[in-house]
């Protein structure tokens, strides 16, 4: 999912600002390097097939094995147009960022600028005197949202793992060679699931203490296979045998729809990484045409996953659609090699907002104590990951409360803002600014009412440890 960095600096080398990580932030989402793209370098860009690649790569993840628990949340036939609408407006704005961003490129003579720098040099043209001399805090925003989308991630990482951990060893003494489906859950856990996340802590500080890029790459691509075999699987196993729909409702109450803005919003993670992408390539004006084909296959596989896994499971869907596969070895595999993939994509995810702030700290601290700061701040950020998790071991709802909070803010509420502010002193037409204002709204409300929907549910008395229970024939 996430895909480049500018770590791989040793510790000799000088902290960055504030300023400097967040830049490194959207560039931090390819497998790639994070140098700008200079004419003389054109040649040693990306190809079509390879952006392409990477954008799939940057929008497959955690989110979208939980897209049938939202199919439910929705309804069998408002969920499915409702993924398709979000996953339109999605793509709009990842184009109106393109254009904002090459346009103040273009006003500026700057090879390129990412999110929080296209956010900046807008409010810093903006007619309004206290937004130009307060421009600075544009970029600090998008950067805050990146961090909290990202640590929001790895916690979601934490309780991905540990519920599939959990499954596969309550289950292991009772696991077979013939896959058939699950039917009641018979099962308590004898380990609450906090346990496993602690179990799998040391190892995750252990990952993020990897600074060197070309080993990050490595694990991008075991990640990358692991997923790719995983997902071919569960998509053999939910078109067999699909019930039938007609029992499912076609359209769920409010409060859950709001549940279900929030993950089809999380799931939609390459906001961050499009203008790293186009800078990469050799030939950047080549760059919609991979854009509306790779979110257009990502559209369809989010909705056959979504519609398929709800119409597979119904009403005994579960946060993520591998905690409903059967009990035998092929599919106890599946389990164990997505969450392989996700825990080392959990150090990839991990370095954009440690790429942010680390460098504020070590810059406080003197030499000798560099590396000590360095280290010290990486276990702490994991940590902080995991008391989360531990804290809200609710994978639906926080994949929800992300979504909602930080990536609606991303996706949905500021690029239709950043090209009001980028564009306005061009004489707009009153049909885009119209347009504009309705998508920042229209996000807004998700983010507000998705918010509040998830912390209601939060704070609700929970069955989780029944909910969560394994899955096995009586």
């Amino acid at each position: 999912m996430l895909k480049i960095s500018l770590l791989g600096s040793d510790n000799n080398s000088e902290p960055k600002s504030l300023d400097d990580g967040s830049k490194s932030l959207s560039e931090s989402r390819s497998s790639i390097t994070s140098e700008s793209v200079r004419p003389e370098e054109e040649a040693n860009g990306l190809s079509i097939m390879q952006t392409l690649i990477h954008l799939l790569k940057c929008n497959i993840g955690t989110g979208l094995l939980g897209l049938p628990l939202a199919m439910k949340n929705a309804g069998l036939l408002v969920g499915p147009f409702s993924l398709l609408a979000i996953g339109i407006l999605t793509v709009h704005c990842m184009v109106i960022l393109l254009n904002c961003a090459h346009r103040l490129s273009q006003r500026l003579q700057k090879t390129f600028v990412n999110y929080g720098e296209a956010m900046m040099y807008s409010l810093e043209t903006c007619p309004n005197t206290w937004l130009r001399t307060h421009s600075v805090w544009g970029r600090y925003t998008v950067s805050f949202l990146l961090i909290i989308t990202q640590l929001g991630f790895c916690s979601v990482y934490f309780m991905f793992m540990a519920d599939n951990l959990q499954q596969m060893v309550e289950e292991a003494y009772v696991t077979s060679n013939t896959c058939r489906p699950r039917k009641i859950l018979v099962l308590t856990p004898t380990l609450d699931i906090r346990f496993y996340m602690l179990a799998i802590l040391p190892f995750l500080i252990l990952l993020v203490f990897i600074q060197n890029l070309r080993v990050l790459s490595v694990f991008s691509t075991l990640a990358s296979i692991t997923t790719l075999w995983s997902m071919a699987l569960i998509f053999e196993y939910i078109v067999q045998e699909i019930p039938d729909p007609r029992n499912l409702p076609l359209m769920a109450s409010w409060k859950t729809f709001l549940l279900f803005f929030g993950t089809a919003i999380f799931t939609f993670e390459g906001v961050g990484m499009v203008l790293s992408l186009r800078n990469q390539m050799k030939h950047p004006q080549q760059f919609s045409f991979v854009l509306y084909l790779g979110m257009s296959l990502v559209i369809i596989l989010y909705t056959c996953l979504g519609t398929l896994g709800y119409m597979k499971f119904g009403s005994n869907t579960q946060a993520s659609i591998t905690l409903n596969l059967p009990n035998c070895w092929l599919y106890q595999s599946v389990k164990l090699m997505y969450s392989i993939g996700i825990f080392f994509t959990y150090a990839l995810q991990f370095h954009v907002p440690a790429e942010i702030i680390i460098p504020v700290v070590i810059s406080q601290a003197s030499e000798s104590w560099v590396l000590f700061a360095d280290l010290s701040v990486r276990t702490a950020l994991v940590c902080l990951t995991c008391v989360s998790a531990i804290l809200i071991p609710r994978l639906d709802l926080v994949i929800s409360l992300v979504g909602s909070v930080s990536s609606s803010a991303l996706a949905l509420i500021i690029p239709p803002l950043l090209e009001l502010i980028t564009f306005y002193p061009e004489d707009m037409s009153c049909v885009t600014i119209a347009k504009d204002i309705m998508i920042s709204i229209l996000g807004l409300l998700g983010c507000v009412f998705g918010t509040y929907q998830a912390l209601y549910e939060l704070i609700q008395p929970s069955n989780y440890s029944i909910a969560n229970s394994t899955a096995v024939y009586a």
